[in-house]
Order: C-alpha cells, then structure tokens, then sequence
C-alpha cells in the first residue's frame, strides 16, 4: 500500500468522465487499498481514482465516526434512485481548506461493483448519501467548483492558487 499525491483542482483528470473499470485484477485491488490509504492519511471521508491522477470509475468512502472504519469500495457506481434534499457543508481533498455549500438528493440507492467484479446495491442517507454523490461527481468530471457561480468560482481558483504556492504544488 501507498499513500498517493492528491490532485489539485484545476487539473485536467478532474474535469473529465473516468473510464470504466474492466479488469478485476490484482493492480485494481492494489488501487483500491492505496486510495483507502491516501483517503485516511488525508484525511478524509472519501476518494475518487481521479484525485490521485487514475483514470478508472473507482471511489472509497469511510464516513464511521471515532476510530472505527467502515470502508466502502465502489466500482463503476450509478445512482439508480433518489430521495428528499438536503444542502451539505462540503469540504474536498481536491479543493483543500475550503467548504462549499451544496444541495444533494437526502437519500440515494447506487448499484455498483465490488473489487471483485459482484454487483451490489445500497441505500445511503446524510453524510454517506452526500459522499456518494460528491464522489460520484468527481468520475463524473463534476468538481464543486461546478456547484458554484462564477465569481465564487474565480475566488475558489485564486485561492488555489495561493494554497498551492504555500504548499509548494507544481501546475
């Protein structure tokens, strides 16, 4: 296992639909267990393949509170119903140190794959529906600079820019 460097908005991966998972492979397994790691080192509450520059329609989420974990994988998620809405305070590793307002469907079912290939489906609700979602966008090529309007937007890339040089990040 591997901690990976987390990508930065604007980068290009982020802005893109990911490819769709084929192989359940070794190397797949090995994605996986490096983002869970990367994910709790951040830390955070979940990762997409395209934070950490792969191009594969994979996400984990871990939203167990204290020092238990309840890590949950998804390969080539859909959302297949939703319900209710709720606006979340949202935080992203590919947008460090800012929070965005965002309205989010209170209640999903996803279907998705396992690690393994097997199709699955759950319901999620409140935090872990919302970091579905919020995952889910980001294989969408969808960012919560998206969610925003356009001077928030500039503000948010400005801001970047200023994290990025304090952090010493290359473009």
């Amino acid at each position: 296992m591997a901690i990976r460097e987390i990508v930065i908005y604007p980068a290009d991966i982020l802005k893109r639909p990911c490819q769709k998972v084929e192989n359940f492979d070794d190397a797949l397994k090995t994605l996986v267990e490096d983002m869970a790691e990367t994910m709790y080192a951040a830390p955070g509450v979940g990762l997409a393949a395209n934070q950490i520059n792969v191009d594969a329609r994979v996400f984990v989420i871990d939203v167990a509170e204290g020092d238990e974990c309840e890590l949950h994988v998804f390969v080539n998620p859909e959302i297949v119903a939703r319900e209710g809405e709720i606006e979340w305070e949202e935080g992203c590793l590919s947008f460090p140190e800012m929070l965005v307002n965002v309205q989010r469907s209170q209640k999903v079912k996803v279907r998705a794959q396992r690690v393994d290939g097997e199709l699955f489906e759950l319901e999620a609700e409140g935090l872990f529906a919302v970091a579905v979602q919020h995952e889910l966008d980001h294989l969408n090529g969808v960012s919560l600079a998206d969610k925003v309007g356009y001077l928030r937007k500039k503000m948010m890339l400005k801001d970047l820019q200023k994290i990025k040089k304090k952090r010493h990040i290359e473009e």
